[in-house]
């Protein structure tokens, strides 16, 4: 039977069909593996059961298996600007043999320094590179470090929907109660936005306990593309002052925003600085999701501990990397209000592709949620007559996203993944697509023999 464990090694081409491979033999070698060792002692923490279904998992196996056009994973597939790349370069050939060594645990001086003025400038305080700022494996590891620093067993943490789905893992591997509300549409029709859906405020009143110790605020939300607003913040902001409650503030797709849209820090906030841990990346900044690097930002009693997570955990990150990032940041800190600054380039670039986005899915049949920030779309697909025989016992979105891969060769995610349980009903009738991509790449699946032609379906009305 073990033949049938072997590793594959067909050929692929582009990089998401690479990392797809990878991580299917990945999960083939644990498999051989407990095949040969069976224990009741020797298995995973019970800490972690649950935590072991991964989305990208099997629907990027899929993917590749089925050669399809990947608009699933979120990452870009184009070059980052050219003096980032050279930043890495330079530093990776650099005379100073300090640059190969270790740097402080905390995070690189160099960095934390220029992280500091920045976001001084951002947040509207003085902001102490080395007690406010952590430097993280990723903005993954911020939210890692902030919840196992600050999550203790039996606290409550409210996790609005759609959120990214390592929130509820991290929070019950620290022992914490998942609060969950969801984001729901206020409108319908062809037209809708992110703006669109919104919480309760009775609904998120009532979630608010003396047991409720942290709330993650995902914007812009991904996979919403959700921009909060100030009314939107000063309510949460003002349930967490009565209750006492932190705010895991995750804005890695900070400068990703739309006009008219404006990214609005909790943090600026009146009494919100020191309640708020604010977690960014460089990854969605310039485009290098593969260099990992985040950080948190907050008042030093509350990144205290997530420095001391840190330390026993990760101790420190690349050396390289951190000093490559400080170099990009020190050339784009002069030109912030410029229109040749990255940070503003960007979302130019990406709204021409959220757009054409939009045409295509609506001639497709599919009602698009238009994001106001980020580069993800949702888009309502029960509109559309296909030949799928639903099973009652899984959520409709993943059974139409495998039908999608395998029969139109496209490859999206299913936005129930993003779902506490009870509420994946909610998510049943839409697809997420990542616009972040080569041209090419949006319009190879699109567009067939007639230029304006859409045909993800044969039998769309």
């Amino acid at each position: 039977m073990y033949h049938l464990l072997r590793p594959l090694t067909y050929p692929t081409k582009t990089l998401s069909q690479r990392l797809s491979l990878y991580f299917l033999n990945k999960n083939i070698r644990q498999l051989h593996g407990s095949l040969i060792m069976e224990s009741e002692k020797i298995r995973i923490a019970d800490r972690h059961k649950g935590s072991d279904k991964n989305v990208w998992v099997e629907f990027g196996r899929l993917a590749v298996e089925h050669k399809a056009v990947n608009l699933g994973q979120g990452f870009p597939d184009h070059f980052p600007p050219q003096y980032v790349r050279d930043a890495l370069s330079d530093v990776s050939n650099s005379d100073s043999e300090l640059l190969y060594q270790y740097t402080r645990s905390y995070g690189h001086p160099r960095l934390v320094n220029v992280l500091s003025v920045l976001y001084s400038r951002l947040i509207q305080r003085d902001i102490h590179p080395m007690d406010e700022i952590l430097i993280t494996v990723g903005a993954y590891g911020a939210l890692y470090c902030a919840v196992q620093g600050l999550i203790n067993p039996g606290d409550e943490v409210i996790i609005i929907e759609p959120y990214f789905d390592c929130y509820e893992p991290m929070v019950r591997a620290a022992g914490g109660i998942p609060v969950f509300i969801p984001l729901e549409p206020t409108k319908s029709g062809a037209v809708v936005s992110s703006a669109d859906w919104k919480l309760d405020p009775e609904e998120l009143t009532r979630k608010f306990s003396d047991k409720t110790k942290a709330i993650f605020l995902n914007t812009p939300n991904n996979p919403l593309g959700k921009v909060y607003r100030y009314e939107e913040l000063e309510l949460i902001a003002n349930l967490c002052k009565k209750h006492d409650v932190v705010v895991f503030a995750d804005e890695v797709y900070e400068w990703l925003i739309y006009n008219p849209n404006e990214h609005i820090r909790i943090a600026t906030l009146p009494d919100m600085w020191q309640r708020t841990i604010t977690i960014g990346s460089a990854g969605k900044s310039f485009s290098v999701t593969g260099w990992k690097t985040g950080w948190a930002i907050g008042p030093s009693r509350l990144i205290y501990a997530l420095q001391k997570l840190h330390q026993n955990c990760i101790y420190t990150c690349p050396t390289p990397i951190q000093e490559a990032v400080a170099i990009a940041f020190e050339k784009e800190m002069p030109q912030l209000e410029k229109p040749e600054c990255y940070f503003n380039q960007l979302p130019l670039e990406l709204i021409e592709k959220r757009d054409r986005m939009v045409r295509f899915l609506r001639e497709a049949g599919m009602i698009p949620t238009i994001p106001e920030g980020g580069y993800f779309m949702l888009a309502d697909y029960s509109k559309l007559k296909v030949d799928i025989d639903y099973k009652p016992d899984e959520p409709r979105d993943l059974q139409f996203v495998r039908w999608l891969t395998k029969n139109k060769k496209l490859a999206v995610i299913p936005p129930s993944a993003f779902y506490s349980q009870q509420h994946k009903h909610l998510a049943e009738d839409m697809i997420r697509l990542c616009f972040i991509k080569a041209r090419r790449a949006l319009a190879t699946k699109f567009y067939k023999k007639k230029k304006r032609a859409i045909r993800l379906v044969d039998d769309v009305n």
